[in-house]
């Protein structure tokens, strides 16, 4: 029987698709910290993902209220990720990410 193998040695070994994968989830790992750091501390806590990509952030919060209360901040956040990423910025998207418990359920097949 073969040894198993840990998560990390499958993808530093895999092939090209599991670099990239791993090359995209490291860069909006990167982009979540800059957003975060550059948010006053209620705001952070509400902010669940963050992307860059082709000059546009996509930034996904926990609920409508907070995303409104994001779009208020929005032209300084841009200003500000985009010089602490060294990237130009153009446009940032806001999104209402439903809750871990919602998205699990919907994942799951209703029964017949």
């Amino acid at each position: 029987m073969k040894k198993p193998r840990s998560i990390n040695e499958l993808i530093s070994r895999g092939g090209k698709r599991l670099s990239d994968l791993k090359s995209k989830a490291q860069a909006r790992t990167r982009a979540l910290e800059h957003v975060c750091a550059a948010l006053p501390s209620p705001l952070a806590r509400s902010v669940v993902s963050a992307g860059l990509e082709h000059g546009q952030l996509t930034i996904g919060v926990a609920g409508a209220a907070w995303a409104a209360r994001l779009r208020y901040v929005t032209e300084a956040l841009r200003t500000q990720v985009g010089t602490s990423m060294s990237v130009d910025i153009h446009k940032v998207r806001i999104k209402v990410v439903p809750p871990r418990e919602v998205a699990a359920q919907r994942a799951v097949p209703p029964r017949a």
